[in-house]
C-alpha cells in the first residue's frame, strides 16, 4: 500500500522546486500559449497568397492582354511587370520574386491558327512547396482562360455552321456537345470539409510542446538531487521507490494538465479548432503526458547531472520533431524509418487524437496507441524505479 503523506512530501518538495525558479516557472506557463499562436498562425492558411511574381508580356496581343487581365488581380500572386523587350530568362534573386511568367512572342496567334504556344514559368525550386503551388495555380488559372474563350467561340459561331451542326446524326452532336464540355470530378471531402491545415497540425503542436516542456523539465529532477547531494538522503527515508517516483512525476502533471488545458483554448477560441469526445481526448492526453514524464525521469535516473540530462533530452528530441508526423504524414516515409517513428509517443498521440477529434473513430481505432502509451509510462517509470535501486545498493 502507497505511503501517501511521504508521496505527497516528496510531490510538496518537487513543487517547491518549480515554484522557486521564477524564470523557468514563468518559461513553462507562458511558452505553451505563446508557441501555440506561433505554430497556429504559421500554419493557419493551407494555401499560398501574395506571392512576388513577375510577368512579361512580350506577344502585347488581344488574348495575352486579357489572360494578363484575368490573373492580375488574384490573390495568390503579388504580381509586378517586366518590360516587353527584357531579356526572357529573368535574375529571380535580383528581382526579388519567386517566379516570374513569360508569355511569347506569337501566343496569341498561336490560339488563332491551331498552334497555341506554351506560356514560360520560371520558379524558385528552392522552395519545393510554392514553386508546386504556384505552377499549379497558374495552370489552373491558364485552364479557366481556355474555357472562357472556348465559350466565347462557341457563341460567335457563324448562323450556318450551326445549321450545319443540327444536320448532324443525333449521337455525333452529342459527342461533340459533351467533347466541348469541361469534364470534372464529383469531389464530397470528408473528415475535414474546410481543408483547414491547422486542424491537422493543432495534436502535433500542442504534443511537441508538452512533450518539449515535460522531458526537459523532468530530466533534471533526479541529476538535480544528484547535484546538491539530496538524493542519497531521500533513498535512506522510508519511501518506496515506486512513491518517490510517483511523488518526483505528480507535481509536473498537474501542471502539465494545466498547460494542455491551456493550449487547447488557445486552438479552439484563437483558431476555431473543434474538439470533440472530450473524455476520449482527455485519456489520450493523460497517457502521453505520464509516458512523456516517464521518459524525462527514466533520463534523469540515468544521468549523473543535470548537463548530461538536457544533452540526453535534446538528442532525444530532435529525430522526434522531424520523424513523429507531428506536421506532416508518414506514408511516404520509407518503411525502416516509419518503423523508427513507431518508438516515439507523440507519434502515437497525433495518430490517436486525430482519429478521435477529425475523423470520429471509434476506441478499437485507438486501442493500439493507447497501449503503447500505457506501456511506456509504465516501462520507463519502473527503469527509472530501477535505476534509483542500483543507486541505493
Amino acid at each position: 500500500m502507497l505511503n501517501i503523506s511521504g508521496l505527497l512530501s516528496v510531490a510538496y518538495k518537487e513543487a517547491l522546486h518549480i515554484l522557486r525558479d521564477k524564470r523557468i516557472l514563468v518559461l513553462v506557463i507562458t511558452l505553451p500559449p505563446l508557441l501555440t499562436l506561433i505554430f497556429g498562425y504559421a500554419f493557419d492558411s493551407s494555401s499560398i497568397s501574395d506571392v512576388p511574381m513577375s510577368l512579361q508580356d512580350r506577344d502585347q496581343s488581344d488574348a495575352s492582354k486579357d489572360f494578363v487581365q484575368s490573373i492580375w488581380d488574384k490573390d495568390t500572386y503579388k504580381w509586378q511587370a517586366r518590360p516587353a523587350n527584357a531579356p526572357e530568362a529573368p535574375d529571380l534573386l535580383h528581382e526579388r520574386v519567386q517566379g516570374c511568367l513569360v508569355i511569347p512572342h506569337g501566343w496569341g496567334a498561336g490560339l488563332k491558327n491551331g498552334k497555341p504556344l506554351p506560356l514560360q514559368l520560371y520558379v524558385d525550386a528552392s522552395d519545393t512547396n510554392t514553386g508546386e503551388e504556384v505552377a499549379g495555380e497558374l495552370q489552373k488559372s491558364l485552364g479557366d482562360f481556355q474555357k472562357d474563350s472556348q465559350d466565347k467561340l462557341i457563341d460567335n459561331l457563324p448562323v450556318e455552321v450551326i445549321d450545319m451542326g443540327e444536320q448532324l446524326p443525333k449521337g455525333i452532336q452529342d459527342e461533340f456537345s459533351s467533347a466541348m464540355v469541361q469534364w470534372n470530378i464529383a469531389t464530397t471531402k470528408l473528415y475535414n470539409p474546410g481543408e483547414r491545415f491547422i486542424d491537422y497540425v493543432i495534436p502535433g503542436i500542442i504534443g511537441l510542446i508538452l512533450q518539449l516542456l515535460t522531458v526537459t523539465l523532468m530530466a533534471c529532477t533526479i541529476a538535480r538531487e544528484r547535484e546538491t547531494g539530496t538524493l542519497f538522503q531521500l533513498m535512506v527515508t522510508s519511501l518506496r521507490r515506486s512513491e518517490i517516483v510517483i511523488g518526483k512525476v505528480l507535481p509536473y502533471l498537474v501542471l502539465s494538465i494545466f498547460l494542455i488545458v491551456v493550449a487547447v483554448g488557445v486552438a479552439r477560441f484563437q483558431f476555431g479548432t473543434q474538439f470533440q469526445h472530450f473524455g476520449i481526448l482527455s485519456l489520450i492526453c493523460f497517457l502521453f503526458l505520464c509516458c512523456s514524464l516517464g521518459l524525462g525521469l527514466l533520463i534523469s535516473a540515468f544521468c549523473q547531472t543535470q548537463t548530461q540530462a538536457i544533452q540526453f533530452a535534446v538528442f532525444y528530441l530532435l529525430p522526434v520533431l522531424m520523424l513523429s508526423g507531428a506536421f506532416s504524414p508518414l506514408d511516404q516515409l520509407p518503411p525502416a524509418i516509419q518503423m523508427i517513428s513507431q518508438t516515439f509517443p507523440l507519434t502515437h498521440f497525433c495518430h490517436a487524437f486525430r482519429l478521435v477529434n477529425m475523423q470520429n473513430a471509434g476506441f478499437s481505432f485507438i486501442a493500439g496507441d493507447l497501449l503503447f502509451m500505457f506501456a511506456g509510462a509504465f516501462i520507463c517509470c519502473a527503469g527509472a524505479a530501477f535505476l534509483l535501486k542500483r543507486i541505493q545498493e
